[in-house]
């Protein structure tokens, strides 16, 4: 059963299932992205967080079950259609060769141009205003190469802001940011949300999720375990169940959401046998 009314949903999927092969990645989930919030999706590596994103999108489109987006079938938009409600943002997309951050931040408007409709001073207003939403104005004519990876991580999200959808679907948007860039991405997504779109973002670290996250989607082995906010969903047990970690959860004495501390893991003191040295060579086995 839904946690909102029809009203309340940006985006859910229905007995969603997607392979690859014969390999079960998404296994027959039932899921709403509520409208005009900031959701979370948790989950250890491999668990089919990004694969979630892309199939929310149809960029994968599920094996079986469907989207829906709000009371839509997201099947029935063509590509653009759909391109000009929701955007996907992947995790560590191809950079193009030799283009500067105007050109690749206008590549947002692609959903917005056709035969009969070409750049327009709407197509320009847009990518005006997501560059100085980002602050990169004055790198509009630097190649993106040339930027650091915080810089570059900006210019990505400038292009899905020129996309002008109410949906935002960011995979990994922290990955190899260093934390006041980190921080500096998850601020403007929560920004975003205040204005009224709707966010979804995969992350690992479960503390920034429990700050930012108003609803929190938690994933293992290609399944949604729970689902729910912070402050009623978490608890000592669901961590160890999905992650598999033994923490403690205490107030954040700064936001006063949720915030796990794990437990110390004591030392092994290593007795290690003539056929372990042989296999190992002398080192400890990973846990």
């Amino acid at each position: 059963m839904s946690l909102y009314t029809d009203d309340d949903i940006a985006l859910s999927g229905h007995d969603l299932a997607l392979k690859y092969g014969q390999r079960t990645i998404i296994n027959a989930m039932d899921l709403t992205i509520p409208k005009g919030k900031l959701s979370v999706i948790l989950g250890p590596n491999g668990c089919g967080k990004s694969t979630l994103l892309k199939c929310l999108s149809l960029v994968l489109p599920p094996t079986h079950g469907h989207v829906m987006l709000g009371e839509i079938p997201l099947i029935t938009l063509n590509n653009k259609a759909r391109a000009r409600e929701l955007a996907l943002l992947i995790q560590k997309p191809e950079l193009p060769e030799g283009i500067d951050v105007q050109e690749l931040v206008s590549r947002g408007r692609y959903p917005h141009q056709s035969l009969w409709r070409q750049w327009s001073e709407q197509d320009e207003k847009a990518v005006n205003q997501a560059l100085n939403a980002t602050g990169l104005t004055h790198l509009a004519q630097r190649p993106v190469a040339e930027l650091s990876g915080g810089q570059q991580q900006r210019v990505w999200l400038a292009m899905v802001l020129a996309q002008q959808t109410e949906v935002l679907l960011l995979d990994e948007p922290t990955s190899f940011l260093d934390i006041r860039a980190q921080l500096a991405v998850l601020d403007f997504c929560q920004a975003l949300v205040a204005q009224g779109r709707t966010l979804v973002l995969v992350l690992h670290d479960i503390n920034q999720a429990l700050r930012y996250g108003e609803h929190l989607l938690l994933m293992r082995d290609g399944k949604l375990i729970a689902h729910g906010s912070p402050q009623t969903l978490l608890n000592e047990a669901l961590l160890e169940q999905v992650f598999g970690i033994n923490a403690s959860i205490i107030t954040d004495p700064e936001a006063l959401c949720p915030m796990i501390i794990p437990r110390v893991r004591m030392a092994k003191s290593y007795h290690l046998s003539d056929e372990h040295n042989e296999v190992n060579g002398g080192l400890p086995s990973w846990e």
